[in-house]
C-alpha cells in the first residue's frame, strides 16, 4: 500500500466518523449549530418585547437560508461525485433536515428550498450511477 492509499484511507474513515475534514466538516457543523438554534431561538422570542420578536425570527430565517447557500457553494465546488471527498454526498443531502426548523417557525420558503436541495442532490447522484460514472 502506497502513501496516498493509506491517506485515502485514513481520509475516508475520518469522513464516515465524527466530523470529518475540509468540505464535510464545514457541512456538519453548518448542519449541528444551526438546526438545534431554533430552541435559543425560540426562547429568545419569548423574553424579547413584542417589537423585536419579528425581528429575530427574521434573523434565524436569514440563517437558514444563508446555511442553504453554503450547501448550494459546496455543491458547485464538487459537481461531481467522483470528484467529492468520501461521504460527501450524504453530507449535501443532509441540507434536507432544514425542513424541520423551517417547518417549526412556518418558514414555507425554507421548507420549500430545503426539500428542493435534498431532491436535487439525490435526483443528481441517481443521473450520475445511471450514466456509470460511480
Amino acid at each position: 500500500m502506497d502513501l496516498n492509499s493509506a491517506q485515502r484511507i485514513a481520509d475516508a474513515e475520518a469522513a464516515r466518523t465524527g466530523l470529518g475534514t475540509g468540505p464535510n466538516r464545514r457541512l456538519r457543523l453548518t448542519l449541528i449549530i444551526a438546526m438545534p438554534l431554533f430552541l435559543p431561538v425560540l426562547g429568545l422570542m419569548i423574553l424579547v418585547p413584542d417589537g423585536l420578536m419579528n425581528d429575530v425570527l427574521y434573523a434565524y430565517q436569514a440563517v437558514i437560508i444563508g446555511c442553504l447557500l453554503h450547501y448550494l457553494w459546496v455543491f458547485m465546488k464538487y459537481p461531481r461525485h467522483e470528484d467529492r471527498p468520501p461521504y460527501l454526498t450524504r453530507d449535501l443531502a443532509m441540507g434536507g433536515g432544514f425542513f424541520l426548523p423551517s417547518l417549526f417557525f412556518g418558514f414555507w420558503p425554507g421548507m420549500l428550498a430545503a426539500l428542493a436541495w435534498a431532491l436535487f442532490v439525490g435526483i443528481t447522484y441517481a443521473v450520475e450511477v445511471a450514466r456509470g460514472r460511480t
